[in-house]
């Protein structure tokens, strides 16, 4: 896990804040996200710092893998095209052995009856 990343800097996520209000909380385990889409931004800059750990504990444990590998991506950018409920459309630039690709999706995501957070279900690529 990095989160050595500039507190100053604006946040991976795309959001305009910097990390230190935006996702930085999130991803120290000082504060829950609060919507799906907060959710979406903080796993997003997860995927940037390489935070297998945070990644998994925000995916739901019916879809949620073993484990994740996240060497060889570099991602590059994070648009959320729209969020309604519990889904969030998005698209994330990244680049892979020299390649830059696009992944586009509508995520689903559930709120945890227990403990009230949210959680990443799965999504439909597209």
């Amino acid at each position: 896990m990095s989160l050595s990343y500039p507190p100053f800097k604006p946040c991976p996520c795309g959001s305009g804040r910097s990390f230190a209000v935006c996702c930085g909380p999130r991803l120290s385990g000082e504060r829950p996200a609060e919507t799906p889409e907060a959710l979406m931004r903080s796993r997003y800059t997860a995927f940037v710092l390489q935070d297998a750990p945070y990644l998994l504990a925000t995916w739901h444990p019916s879809t949620r893998p073993a484990t994740l590998d996240l060497g060889g991506t570099r991602w590059l950018g994070l648009t959320i095209h729209g969020a309604s409920g519990d889904r969030v459309r998005f698209s994330a630039r990244f680049q892979e052995d020299g390649r830059k690709h696009i992944l586009r999706e509508d995520s689903r995501f559930v709120q945890d009856e227990a403990e009230g957070r949210w959680l990443y279900l799965d999504g439909e690529h597209g």
